[in-house]
């Protein structure tokens, strides 16, 4: 499967996201990837800061942030790959970063490992009481990078599926692939029967999750919601209303002390920023192989945002 699905696993539950390996391969984005950055000064008086994440995709955000900030009038500092959270989180508390696009439900384990929090709504609300006094979110964007369960778009219109609940409806058997520890995961086969009332058999694919959805090795695939392939392959992401797995949608957090003068600017972003969205961004930069830079300016100007 991707990048993304592997190094997730591996983590999901107790709040510290490990880097992993190739993005495309494993479904996903790495929220705690080592960065070069370094934003140890104070920022300016009037300048906001921004920090990423040292992979494409929260990278292509944060231009994003960058330029439509920049279109309204401010100036903005460009402090992107800034390492972990352990190296950045300091740096947004101190005002050395101001703005950084981050994922709710990681963000959220980070400072609450035991939260049972899951769905978006109630991951946001925890999130906005968990961080520190100085630190607040904006509007979250409905755009996500976390677990799935995906199919194809082919079996999905054959059996009429939206939502993960609709898989009980599905009267030939099913096949679950995803990397080994997912058997074992409490959102694996045995989550997805207590939640859902869904029974499949559970097939380790490992890296060819996808092909193996795709091939029709397994029917249900678990896929990250930010990976390319959901446009390359016509998958289809199911809904997950009784929150299986960690909501985690991009959501921008900012040092208190810029906030009026970015909110307006940031939430307007975050309004068009939809997971068909992240997903079409996140193929501009791994198969048309575009520039952060390239990918934001038209997107922006797409959505009328600049």
């Amino acid at each position: 499967m991707s990048r993304f699905s592997t190094r997730r696993l591996l983590t999901a539950g107790v709040g510290v996201i490990a880097a992993t390996t190739l993005f495309a391969g494993c479904a996903g984005s790495d929220p705690l990837a080592d960065g070069g950055g370094d934003a140890s000064a104070p920022a300016a008086d009037g300048t906001i800061v921004i920090g990423s994440q040292d992979y494409y995709s929260n990278e292509i955000i944060a231009e994003i942030y960058a330029q439509a900030l920049e279109g309204a009038g401010k100036t903005v500092d460009r402090q992107f790959t800034t390492g972990q959270r352990e190296a950045y989180l300091p740096e947004l508390e101190n005002g050395s970063l101001t703005l950084f696009p981050e994922y709710s439900g990681n963000l959220l384990q980070y400072f609450d490992a035991e939260t049972e929090a899951r769905t978006s709504e109630d991951v946001y609300a925890a999130l906005a009481d968990a961080l520190p006094e100085n630190l607040t979110v904006l509007d979250q964007a409905t755009a996500s990078d976390q677990d799935s369960y995906t199919v194809t778009a082919a079996f999905a219109e054959q059996w009429n599926l939206t939502t993960i609940a609709d898989l009980a409806n599905v009267t030939e058997p099913l096949t679950l692939g995803g990397p080994a520890e997912l058997e074992q995961r409490p959102y694996g086969p045995s989550g997805l029967e207590a939640t859902y009332g869904v029974q499949a058999a559970f097939q380790a694919t490992g890296e060819t999750t996808v092909d193996d959805l795709v091939a029709g090795t397994v029917n249900i695939a678990n896929v990250f919601t930010a990976d390319p392939r959901i446009q390359t392959d016509d998958l289809v992401v199911l809904e997950d209303p009784e929150g299986l797995f960690l909501a985690s949608n991009v959501v921008p957090v900012v040092n208190t002390s810029v906030e009026a003068e970015v909110a307006d600017t940031i939430n307007a972003v975050s309004a068009k920023l939809t997971p068909e969205a992240l997903v079409a961004l996140n193929v501009q930069s791994t198969v048309d192989k575009l520039e952060p830079a390239a990918i934001a300016k038209a997107w922006l100007e797409e959505n009328g945002l600049v």
